[in-house]
């Protein structure tokens, strides 16, 4: 481990409960990331990538790989609640752990704010001139009170839901699969049409493919929580590594897989692909009685899952940072077991997004994913490079540069394209910001010699 001259990271975690189980971290590990990202978000790319989203999800997906392999194994040799937090705050200094904790702070919580409206334009659907900031708002009181009770409530809760999504998705994709191949009954094989006609496997061309590659990216974000998860599990070091492992195959498989039933199933210029969402679009395009609707219920739950697992993480990552002497420290006060002021003040910024979704109802979810668009590309980076000064492991450090070149790579294509320069200015700006506040605090904390 390098010497440095910066107090240590000492996070206080007993106050935490620990009664997640192993089945609970691996079902928390999927229902952070199965989410708005998937279901919804995964619309707009595919209309911008057309059928080379397929492309888009299986090149993020051996990036995400990667950055998983190093986060688990320095979770299992660091088991910690601020998870990438922590091993930057090691491996760098006070201000790298300040800047990853509370820009993923923001991901989450933005994140939860777009699940909530993905959710209320489901309800919406069913019950027309309801106010989508109604359902945002009855969503957020139910899950906050899910997250402020005991930790083994909300493990028990997000098991039950993350296997229905995870159910669901599996079938999704055997009846694709028997579609393509032209044996499920009263279908006919669509063969390679989709994906050669309509403009061909790039109809969008470069600027498609890497705004399909982002859509990507921000939907893979969530994955990271299973390793703030571990420090409350019964066996933190053996739950991470295992819940890593399978997550991982399980979430390349969902994704990648889907994608291509999907754009293979339908054209990706279909208006029900964005409007009605690509999985409804395809299951109706099989002409299954009731199907579609059936996956709406599904996405309901997926997104209100993803949901409680993003407010969990929110509030423990925020926990670990006070603890760490990086934040207010009435964040760190803990009630049976759990972090409740965090919570609290979680879903205060969860309720922003009510808010937002008054005033400005018909863009404010594009807005919100423009916002944090590159901010998993940032946790990511610094997760490598703290893996490069933490970790000698097989491979190493050559799978370590690879992830940092494919982060540094999806980076510069973003700066080149105006569709998402935006995204990438306003993620750095608040990058920088974070980054100024954490040396400045980190100047006045005690020096030490680790």
């Amino acid at each position: 481990m390098p010497s440095t001259t910066v107090k240590a990271p000492q996070e206080s975690a007993a106050s935490l409960s620990h009664g997640l189980k192993q089945r609970h971290l691996s079902m928390i590990a999927l229902g952070g990331v199965i989410g708005a990202g998937l279901f919804v978000g995964s619309g707009a790319g595919i209309a911008a990538a057309g059928p080379s989203i397929v492309l888009a999800y299986t090149l993020s997906g051996l990036l995400v790989m990667l950055v998983m392999r190093m986060l688990g194994e320095m979770s299992a040799a660091y088991p910690s609640s601020g998870s990438f937090s922590a091993h930057a705050e090691r491996a760098i200094g006070p201000w790298a752990g300040f800047t990853a904790g509370w820009s993923f702070w923001v991901l989450l919580c933005t994140a939860v704010g777009l699940e909530g409206i993905g959710a209320a334009k489901i309800l919406t659907g069913w019950l027309p001139g309801t106010p989508e900031w109604a359902w945002v708002a009855l969503f957020m009181l139910v899950l906050c009170a899910t997250n402020l009770a005991a930790v083994k409530n909300f493990g028990e809760f997000e098991f039950w839901f993350a296997a229905l999504k995870v159910g669901a998705i599996g079938l999704f994709l055997v009846l694709g699969a028997l579609a393509i191949a032209g044996v499920l009954p009263g279908t006919d094989s669509p063969g390679t049409a989709n994906l050669t006609g309509h403009g061909g496997f790039f109809p969008g061309g470069g600027e498609g493919l890497v705004v399909g590659l982002l859509a990507s990216v921000f939907a893979y974000g969530g994955l990271e929580t299973v390793t703030i998860a571990a420090a409350e599990s019964e066996d933190p070091v053996r739950g991470v590594a295992s819940a890593v492992r399978t997550a991982m195959w399980r979430i390349a498989l969902f994704y990648v897989g889907s994608m291509a039933v999907i754009v293979t199933l339908v054209p990706w210029d279909a208006r029900a692909v964005v409007e009605k969402g690509p999985y409804v679009a395809a299951l109706d395009e099989l002409g299954i009685p009731g199907a579609g609707q059936l996956m709406n219920v599904v996405v309901l739950v997926a997104l209100l899952s993803a949901m409680n697992a993003n407010l969990y993480g929110s509030s423990r990552i925020a926990y670990s940072l006070v603890t760490r002497g990086l934040g207010p420290k009435s964040l760190g006060r803990v009630s049976a077991g759990v972090p409740r002021i965090a919570v609290l003040v979680s879903c205060v910024f969860g309720f922003g997004c009510v808010v937002l979704s008054y005033w400005r109802p018909d863009d404010v979810f594009s807005w919100l994913l423009n916002m944090i668009g590159a901010v998993v590309l940032v946790v990511w980076t610094i997760v490598a490079v703290s893996h490069l000064r933490l970790r000698r492991s097989r491979a190493f450090p050559l799978l370590t540069w690879a992830a940092l070149a494919g982060m540094a790579a999806i980076l510069v294509l973003m700066a080149r394209e105006p569709g998402t320069r935006v995204q990438l200015y306003a993620t750095g700006a608040m990058t920088l910001a974070l980054a100024v506040a954490g040396y400045a605090r980190q100047k006045a904390l005690p020096v030490a010699n680790v």
